[in-house]
């Protein structure tokens, strides 16, 4: 998402630089190893020499038969992300069915290594289906915390039900992850989604609420080198909330932009300036080489995040890459949004979604989404709401009719991947998408313009964001106040928006049966206070068969 800024002074007199760049960072500060920021990433801990679990442990891509084990290991007080130094440490692993770890059923070791910023992972199989588990890790002496985790159903499993956390946006400066909270609270989630936006990339006091900062990130700089991302991602992992997700359930993530730069495409991003910051090869590099070594993500092709789960017969998910192989934005030098030579999926990744859809035999089919697949226009927003949704859409304020971020932009792939769903007869298909920092039930319509006479091909659920701005941040007014006037706006010209909710951040809850998906919004109190608490706001549904969003009036 593209956020309001104010060019720094750096940024100033770097005269050179375009004028769409928000932040410019010197590539010789940006790239400075320092010691504080080091250790900014770090919560306290006692200067000896015994190795620390400091970053929690985590696990994420449920098979069947197995799952995806990961921590990072801190072997000495100088061993600090991001550092490049340390010792090779042998972490060992226990995974049991107990979660006093009294029948055990796999364990092992490996090395951790400053070439991997000692993080670890461990691809445990042999695993059965549908089964709680509960893991530990152990280095030199010291015990990590014991964590559940569970594996996914048979592939051929009759599943009556699967229940997932669903989030996005976390930006750390602009308040605590209650969300994460929330959602450790419960005892029902299969696993978690996390859509996309799990880091930020921005420097300190660029981003944050409202303008004002909650809590410090760092490194303070803005992100650039394969240091920098460690140890942002380093910083994220020392939130208590964070881990105790991350200790109830496996994550399935996917990126977004922030996790590289904002607006990121594959040939470069909005806020990356070539030169003054570095390549965009060797940032693009540096950045997913973090996310592999910091996320519970089992790639299924090398530098991607794009793979596919199964849930029994009940539900696949598709995962998508929209940033890897995307042209860029539309725009006056990059071509129009109907030009069929752009591309936000890249012609393999197309293909490969297309013939997962219509291969698959499963009940639905879910799709996981970084970006808004169903068609927006602005309608008859005034021009006092008008332009900051354009500001929050990252769009020119003179007037535009699509986000060319999402896929607005790339008209001619999701023209192609509807018209596949509808010829094919390929039904049940339901969209997971974040990014956009409001909550939306859409119907995806073939076409938005004739639509509701024309077909719907698919749903679409979006959640908004865990604590970045959304609308009524940005226009600074208490919350509800923007929604009351731009949502129904909005839904009258966007005949296939069932709900929108502009101005509030918190999480989602969806629940798959045969009969029907669901997904359940909740909100939080206030982003920026750490005991936030947390309400249920609406549901929707879309029944099997319909390829409809409707309300229903009571969360699962």
């Amino acid at each position: 998402m593209t956020s309001r800024y104010k060019p720094s002074e750096a940024a100033k007199r770097l005269n050179s630089l375009s004028p769409r760049r928000r932040t410019v960072v010197k590539a010789a500060a940006a790239t400075a190893v320092l010691a504080g920021p080091l250790a900014a990433a770090l919560p306290a801990r006692a200067a000896t020499d015994a190795p620390a679990f400091l970053h929690g442990v985590a696990s994420g891509d449920p098979l069947p038969d197995g799952v995806l084990l990961w921590t990072r290991v801190t072997p000495t007080p100088e061993s600090i992300p991001g550092s490049g130094v340390g010792p090779d440490t042998e972490v060992s692993w226990v995974v049991a069915k107990d979660k006093a770890l009294t029948n055990v059923v796999a364990k092992g070791s490996t090395t951790a290594t400053a070439a991997s910023d000692h993080t670890v992972k461990a691809d445990i199989r042999g695993l059965a289906p549908a089964t709680d588990y509960w893991f530990r890790f152990s280095a030199g002496g010291t015990d990590s915390p014991v964590a559940r985790t569970r594996t996914a159903p048979a592939a051929d499993a009759a599943v009556s039900g699967l229940r997932f956390g669903v989030v996005s946006c976390a930006n750390w400066e602009a308040g605590y992850f209650s969300a994460y909270r929330h959602l450790a609270a419960r005892t029902d989630l299969d696993a978690w989604l996390h859509l996309g936006d799990y880091i930020y990339e921005y420097k300190s006091g660029e981003y944050a609420a409202r303008g004002t900062v909650v809590r410090p990130h760092a490194p303070a700089n803005e992100i650039l080198t394969l240091a920098d991302y460690r140890i942002r991602h380093a910083k994220y992992k020392t939130d208590p909330d964070l881990q105790a997700l991350h200790l109830k359930a496996p994550v399935i993530a996917i990126w977004d932009d922030h996790e590289f730069a904002d607006n990121a495409w594959s040939g470069g991003a909005v806020n990356h300036t070539e030169g003054a910051e570095g390549t965009w090869t060797d940032r693009q590099a540096a950045a997913k080489q973090a996310y592999f070594e910091w996320m519970p993500v089992r790639p299924a092709i090398a530098g991607t995040t794009y793979r596919r789960l199964r849930f029994g017969k009940l539900a696949d998910l598709s995962l998508l890459d929209l940033r890897s192989f995307r042209s860029q934005q539309a725009g006056t030098a990059s071509g129009s949004v109907d030009d069929p030579n752009r591309t936000i999926t890249g012609r393999a990744q197309l293909d490969w979604l297309k013939a997962g859809l219509k291969a698959s035999d499963t009940k639905w089919r879910l799709v996981g989404n970084s970006v808004m697949i169903s068609p927006f226009s602005f309608g008859s927003l005034s021009a006092d709401l008008f332009k900051p949704l354009a500001k929050l859409l990252g769009l020119p304020q003179e007037g535009i009719a699509a986000n060319t971020d999402q896929w607005d932009g790339y008209t001619d792939d999701r023209r192609e991947v509807l018209d596949h769903l509808r010829s094919n007869a390929i039904g049940n298909t339901v969209f997971l998408t974040g990014d956009i920092h409001m909550a939306w039930a859409n119907d995806v319509p073939v076409d938005a313009g004739t639509y509701p006479l024309s077909a719907s091909a698919a749903t679409e659920f979006v959640v908004t964001s865990v604590t970045s701005d959304n609308l009524d941040d940005i226009v600074k007014v208490p919350e509800g106040t923007v929604s009351a006037i731009a949502s129904p706006i909005i839904k009258a010209a966007n005949r296939h928006v069932h709900w929108v909710d502009t101005d509030r951040h918190g999480y989602g809850v969806l629940d798959i049966t045969a009969d029907r998906a669901q997904m359940d919004y909740y909100v939080l109190s206030d982003r920026t206070n750490a005991n936030a608490t947390s309400s249920w706001v609406r549901s929707y549904r879309t029944r099997s068969g319909t390829q409809k969003v409707e309300r229903t009036y009571d969360p699962v």
